[in-house]
């Protein structure tokens, strides 16, 4: 480890997100973990509510209100959405905040209450939030004290749908995303349609045609085309543990086949870290992706002229949350942006 480590806090500690962070930051090489908190499990030892981390010398889980502010250099926020901006208005500004929540991550405070059922209730801060997607937001990133991660079916749905809107390579009018994500999405708290006998041996369509994060599509896809733009989506629960596949399908413009948005996919990725696209036919699969910040993109040609099938993955706790909220803690500390987050998939 560094000899002065930046001191980190984790907010939400005791949930899938918390325990993630935990995972990757305990082996970081620049940053300490100062405190976790818990709401219901205050006061309890890390190691009893995660056995799997135990024995990390952790200190033990607390309420927010017993944090000193001051003794951090940055703070992650895993706070159930709705609860976050209230925390964050109370953070003094000059302390870093890499937020997982949805509470800062659309730009439009109308967009928010719509799709969230209440007023922003720290609008002040809105502004100056980051949309946390690394690989189009880096430098504001770099330069940010508030970032916002994404939602996970948005970063595997913008990672190959940006730039293939902002080079008008797909028609605006036709893209079509169908989403697969494991149970732990729905996060850690008991729900009854969590349960095991709820989700095994069957896969079920949820927040049909009204899924909030149909805003971040909105917004990110929009902004790249330069014009309104609404994909159709529709996530489904499938009986795993973690794992994203998206698949996305398009309506080529301009003339451009699928190799072609193959090769601009390929060229638009080839210097990041964290970002593969495989050859041209080829898809992954969320085992490829399991335990990692990698996201790995399939190209094919649909058997319908004019057309292309895109397949995505990303791990739903690591890119999609937990590991892309340390990329951008990276960032901003002005560390290696792949420090902590090397790992290679697990497999079997």
């Amino acid at each position: 480890m560094s000899k002065n480590p930046a001191n980190i806090a984790i907010l939400g500690a005791s949930g899938y997100t918390g325990a993630e962070l935990v995972r990757l930051l305990s082996r970081h090489p620049d940053v300490r973990i100062a405190a976790v908190t818990a709401d219901r499990k205050a006061g309890e030892d890390y190691g009893s509510v995660f056995p799997h981390l135990a024995g990390l010398g952790l200190p033990a889980l607390v309420s927010i209100d017993q944090l000193k502010w001051d003794q951090y250099d940055l703070i992650f926020c895993g706070l159930p959405h709705g609860t976050t901006q209230e925390v964050i208005a109370a953070i003094p500004r000059n302390k870093k905040v890499v937020d997982l929540s949805a509470d800062f991550r659309l730009r439009d405070l109308a967009a928010y209450e719509k799709w969230y059922g209440h007023a922003h209730r720290a609008p002040e801060l809105q502004s100056e939030a980051v949309f946390g997607l690394t690989e189009f937001y880096r430098k504001e990133i770099t330069r940010a004290r508030l970032v916002a991660c994404p939602g996970c079916y948005p970063t595997s749905a913008l990672l190959p749908l940006v730039p293939l809107l902002s080079q008008k390579m797909i028609e605006t009018g036709y893209i079509i995303v169908d989403s697969k994500s494991g149970v732990s999405g729905a996060g850690r708290a008991l729900k009854e349609g969590s349960l095991f006998s709820e989700v095994s041996e069957a896969i079920h369509a949820y927040g049909v045609a009204n899924h909030r994060h149909m805003s971040e599509l909105d917004q990110e896809l929009s902004l790249a085309a330069g014009a309104p733009v609404l994909a159709s989506f529709t996530p489904h629960l499938v009986p795993m543990n973690r794992g994203i596949l998206s698949t996305i399908y398009v309506q080529l413009a301009g003339g451009n086949t699928a190799s072609d948005i193959h090769a601009a996919l390929a060229g638009r990725y080839a210097a990041e870290p964290f970002v593969r696209v495989l050859p041209i036919g080829e898809v992954p699969a969320t085992r490829h992706v399991r335990g990692t910040n990698f996201a790995l993109i399939g190209v094919v040609a649909d058997r319908r002229p004019g057309r292309a099938i895109i397949v995505s993955v990303i791990d739903n706790l690591v890119k999609g949350a937990s590991g892309q909220g340390v990329q951008n803690m990276n960032l901003m500390l002005g560390l290696d942006e792949t420090a902590g987050l090397m790992q290679e998939a697990i497999f079997p």
